[in-house]
């Protein structure tokens, strides 16, 4: 009896890489640009793409008060693992809030895998809502109708889900 090659292959990287679905991006980085963009995080995206790690990173940035491309939901859909850098402005971005909300949904929803990094900020800052992530969360508050109150208890929930994960945290001057 002839037996088929095919199945005692040894799997390709590529097929295990994408073992619960075809995705179109290895890692989709979050960040907020002003904190991070031309330090860590350039440094981590060109790292990832050095080791051929197919890498979404929005380079364009959104002008004030407008509301996140459906690209970018996108790319967080059809990534495999997600890392957020969680500096000390993160969470004066409605915008980096919106896709942690995304980021978060797709972890359940998808078995997307979360990598936070605690960029200069103390974990338990970004978990409970203490420190300048309190500061930044009392100005979103500020006039909150009862949509963008809704919209704040996902944002706090979300970075209370995202704490907790194990992550890497990164002190730097």
């Amino acid at each position: 009896m002839a037996s088929n090659s095919s199945t005692h292959m040894i799997p390709s990287p590529s097929s295990i890489f994408y073992s619960h679905s075809q995705r179109c991006y290895d890692v989709f980085l979050s960040f907020r640009g002003e904190d991070t963009c031309r330090s860590f995080t350039d440094h981590l995206y060109s790292a990832l793409i050095r080791c051929n790690i197919k890498t979404f990173r929005d380079d364009e940035g959104l002008r004030k008060g407008e509301e996140i491309a459906p690209k970018l939901l996108q790319a967080i859909e059809e990534s495999r693992i997600a890392v957020v850098v969680f500096s000390k402005n993160y969470a004066d971005s409605k915008w980096c809030l919106d896709e942690l909300v995304k980021i978060m949904s797709c972890k359940e929803e998808r078995e997307q895998k979360v990598i936070p990094i605690f960029y200069n900020v103390d974990p338990s800052e970004v978990r409970n809502q203490k420190g300048i992530y309190e500061k930044e969360f009392s100005h979103h508050e500020e006039n909150a109708d009862e949509e963008k109150k809704e919209k704040i208890r996902r944002w706090k929930t979300a970075l209370r889900e995202a704490g907790k994960l194990a992550g890497y945290d990164v002190k730097e001057s």
